[in-house]
């Protein structure tokens, strides 16, 4: 049981424009406590054997009946945050509010997509698997902070059809124009919605505050449509319950811009948007907009709604991309073609293995991209992929840890199964396992079942491979 403060600006704001039947369930809702979901990756193969072991560990997942993947989370030791399977990207921990968005978006891999507001990436990562890891996705975040956090998701969930961008939003239709099929807009709000989870909004929140947002929301809005094909749509989403950041907000939009509502329906408990605001009549279609009601449905409170552009809009500038050195390549290209047949015939791998991506080459690191994958520019990104490996002395290409987990399973040599929980607690550390000897190379690393990274053997064991970033993470085995 918590305690949640809710300041005399909030609680006003509540009564006076959603009730004061509204208000007093909302803070018993957020006096109670919280319900925690997660949301199992679609791509992994091996679904039950996550769910068993997760169990094993006293993380008893009851599934969602209406969304796929979604799961009530029974975790009485508080674990689910720490586990093997969370730090491999089994599962992503996500509230069931948050997985709408996506859903509403309904993306496919033979269309460019745009997560404008990408950061942490709970999103994003929940797109990319609804593209099956294919096509054409890009993640936009401003914040050097919050993208650290984005390339981290992006890579423990193991994906490969993302590009990352570092812009303004607002500004980002200065290199795009009429470009891309869908976007969402999952805006940077006044968080009315998740008071239980940013309790410190109560210290800051005001209207003076929401209107500054709200100009941020426009802009987005603004440079969203003019980068979105003419026929596409935009998903705005919010997680907060004010009018001035939802239904108002595209009251004013929709009388500038192209674009009507798209009616669609939610796989939970829902209200329609609200047509009145400070006594002024909005348009009815804002009717086929949602409130997620948080105690209706176990979750946070948010707002989601669908656009289509139906005319054409004229962006700051024309795409106009230049010519850059850094470019995609196929794995039949002679830069990378010798490196590829290499690593087949130590790994096992059959060739066509490569032939599902495209690569982009460093002066030392190569990355990987799934081939469907298209962009004019690649000097625009901060990332493309993920990292596929290294060519270190020798002239030889070391597979990277996070690429094992994408394509190990193909891989029929060279493989080591830990089988013990010391030695995958000094593997998860980055340390050197001197119990193990072999001959003198890299080595796909398996433990439980899972492919977790590679190592590679020297004259003092097994040397960790496990990704530095996620070594400072608590993980209970």
């Amino acid at each position: 049981m918590q305690s949640i403060s809710f300041s005399e600006n909030i609680e006003n704001y509540i009564e006076e424009n959603l009730g004061s039947e509204f208000l007093k369930k909302y803070k018993e809702y957020y006096m109670s406590d919280g319900v925690q979901y997660l949301r199992l990756s679609s791509l992994i193969e091996d679904k039950d054997r996550v769910i068993k072991n997760l169990a094993a560990q006293g993380v008893i997942l009851e599934e969602v009946p209406s969304i796929d993947n979604a799961y009530i989370v029974k975790d009485e030791k508080r674990i689910a945050g720490k586990t093997l399977e969370f730090i491999l990207g089994k599962y992503y921990l996500q509230s069931l509010s948050s997985m709408l968005p996506p859903l509403v978006l309904d993306p496919h891999p033979d269309e460019k997509i745009l997560d404008l507001c990408a950061a942490p990436g709970s999103k994003t990562t929940q797109i990319a698997e609804l593209m099956n890891n294919r096509g054409t996705l890009y993640a936009n975040e401003i914040s050097a902070d919050r993208l650290k956090s984005l390339v981290f998701n992006i890579d423990k969930m193991s994906l490969i059809n993302a590009g990352v961008l570092k812009s303004k939003g607002e500004e980002l239709s200065k290199s795009f124009s009429n470009y891309f099929d869908k976007i969402l807009v999952d805006a940077p709000c006044s968080a009315l919605g998740i008071l239980q989870k940013r309790g410190e909004v109560s210290n800051w929140w005001n209207i003076q505050k929401v209107e500054k947002i709200v100009e941020t929301q426009m802009r987005l809005l603004v440079s969203a449509v003019k980068m979105l094909k003419e026929g596409g749509e935009i998903v705005y989403s919010t997680c907060t319950l004010t009018l001035e950041e939802n239904e108002y907000m595209l009251h004013r939009f929709m009388k500038n811009y192209p674009v009507e509502l798209v009616e669609f329906k939610l796989p939970v408990k829902s209200m329609p948007g609200l047509t009145k605001y400070n006594g002024e009549l909005l348009s009815e279609e804002l009717s086929k907009t949602h409130r997620i009601v948080p105690w209706e449905i176990n979750s946070e409170g948010f707002f989601v709604s669908k656009l289509r552009k139906i005319g054409e809009t004229e962006s700051m500038k024309k795409n106009s991309f230049h010519k850059t050195k850094n470019r995609l390549i196929n794995w039949k290209n002679r830069d990378i073609n010798n490196y590829l047949l290499k690593l087949a015939d130590y790994y096992g791998f059959e060739t066509d293995v490569f032939e599902q991506y495209n690569y982009l080459m460093g002066r030392d690191d190569i990355y990987f991209i799934n081939a469907e994958w298209e962009s004019d520019d690649l000097d625009l990104f901060v990332r493309v992929g993920a990292k596929f490996g290294s060519v270190i002395k020798n002239n030889i290409l070391q597979l990277n840890s996070l690429a094992s987990q994408v394509i190990g399973k193909y891989a029929t040599k060279n493989i080591i199964e830990l089988d013990d929980k010391a030695m995958i607690d000094i593997y998860l550390k980055g340390g050197v396992i001197k119990r193990l000897s072999g001959t003198p190379g890299q080595v796909i690393v398996k433990y439980n079942g899972y492919i977790i990274g590679c190592g590679v053997f020297t004259g003092e064991g097994l040397k960790s491979q496990f990704p530095r970033p996620f070594r400072t993470q608590e993980i209970v085995l």
